[in-house]
């Protein structure tokens, strides 16, 4: 791959791992509590077994050790483990594990440290959505698999490397989804998503394996000339993430969410999406009407920054690093007043094919699923079937008619084939016709 057609590349900074407990910033409480609930529930003795748990250098793992020790909270074991480069192995006390049950009754979080907000809102920018610079070679590659109009990647294209609001909006069945898809490929490169990040004492996890894609772990070959630099291990090398809400969106879903039992929070799903993309999928047929939806991010969209509350209603700021994609099947006059219009910054029309860019799209398809073409059953497509829909195409119709006809030919015990008969088999599933059904 050339660099032309290359996804897009940042040059993302990795975070770099804290060199002591000074360094780490936060209470000195909560990260020996989570110490001591690590060792405890994952039975780990060794230093490099506790520090793997923990995500910390070992360094820094053997600093909270001493200090638990120092109150009495840890000892060691007295022996030394071959199999584990003669570590000296440590266990908590009496006193250390009644400290375990009772952090664990406050909050049940254990294993990574959590990243200081303030930490996070560094590396935030350090990787900012707002930096990537895509190019029309990029994209073009990105949604090479899709037959789009010459001035769609044209409006598409500044749009993306904005880094900000996009409204797609047309008839369905014409890609929208997957040109927001395509959009999300063109990024390509890397970034890193804490496991955990802090506040006021309160821990809110963020990685999630469901919304984020885990990159290979790139190993350190002691035998390179250049060593792999080694970033905080607090955070996890990911694709730029991806998180595509539909129906199901409601303004619930944007709120921090706490577990009661546990006592922690889980990040809402535009936190989630930071440094990546959030798709808003058929809007306006969610519960919520579309302008609640998008007066909820009207501060985030303006000032890059979101407002979420704790349990306790205290209100506090966290980064809006986020690619916003709105896809309606409505008209943006029929859903938004003009204020809201005024907010997105980019409006762009998907309509459907010209009659040239069907016919490619359906030997495409064609093409791809192993049904042959006949000049007969096209011609009687075009010149019978679609005056009847006033000639308006649509990119979702070659995969319906193509996957109807290889339905009937398979039940039929014949090869795959074309013909009118076949066609209006098929064009008779793909639109009900209005009647009055007596009751």
């Amino acid at each position: 791959m050339n660099m032309q057609t290359a996804p897009a590349q940042t040059r993302v900074t990795a975070p770099p791992p804290p060199s002591s407990i000074e360094d780490m910033r936060l209470p000195i409480v909560m990260m020996r509590d989570i110490l001591l609930k690590t060792m405890f529930r994952k039975n780990v003795t060794m230093v490099t077994e506790v520090a793997e748990a923990v995500c910390l250098p070992r360094q820094v793992t053997q600093e909270l050790i001493d200090m638990a020790r120092d109150q009495r909270l840890l000892e060691a074991t007295g022996t030394l483990n071959a199999n584990a480069g003669n570590e000296m192995g440590y266990q908590l006390t009496d006193a250390g594990k009644a400290r375990a049950l009772d952090a664990l009754s406050q909050s049940e979080y254990f294993g990574a440290m959590p990243v200081p907000l303030s930490v996070y809102r560094e590396q935030v920018k350090r990787q900012s959505i707002r930096d990537i610079q895509i190019t029309r070679a990029q994209l073009t590659t990105a949604m090479g698999h899709l037959i789009l109009p010459e001035d769609l990647l044209s409006n598409l294209g500044p749009a993306v490397s904005s880094g900000r609001s996009i409204l797609m909006y047309g008839p369905p069945g014409n890609g929208k989804s997957s040109i927001s898809n395509g959009i999300r490929d063109a990024m390509g490169d890397k970034i890193y998503v804490p496991r955990a990040i802090e506040y006021a004492g309160q821990v809110i996890t963020v990685y999630d394996p469901i919304v984020h894609s885990a990159a290979e772990v790139e190993v350190d070959d002691p035998n390179s000339l250049r060593r792999r630099r080694t970033f905080d291990t607090r955070y996890v090398r990911c694709e730029r993430p991806t998180v595509i809400t539909g129906g199901e969106l409601s303004l619930s879903m944007l709120d921090l969410v706490y577990n009661p039992t546990a006592r922690t929070y889980q990040a809402p799903l535009q936190l989630k999406a930071t440094g990546g993309i959030f798709i808003v999928d058929d809007l306006g047929r969610q519960a919520e009407p579309p302008q609640s939806l998008v007066n909820r991010w009207i501060v985030p969209l303006e000032e890059s920054k979101d407002i979420l509350a704790l349990q306790s209603g205290e209100k506090f700021e966290v980064p809006f690093d986020t690619l916003v994609v709105f896809s309606t099947n409505f008209h943006p006059n029929e859903i938004f007043d003009q204020a809201a219009l005024r907010r997105i910054f980019y409006k762009i029309k998907i309509d459907g094919p010209n009659q040239e860019n069907f016919l490619k799209i359906f030997a495409l398809v064609a093409r791809k699923k192993g049904m042959p073409l006949d000049e007969e059953t096209l011609v009687h497509l075009l010149k019978v079937k679609y005056p009847t829909i006033g000639n308006i195409y649509a990119n979702y119709q070659p995969v319906f008619l193509i996957d109807q006809m290889i339905s009937i030919c398979r039940f039929e015990g014949i090869p795959n084939q074309m013909s009118p008969a076949l066609i209006d088999r098929a064009w008779a599933n793909m639109f009900v016709r209005d009647e009055k059904i007596v009751k």
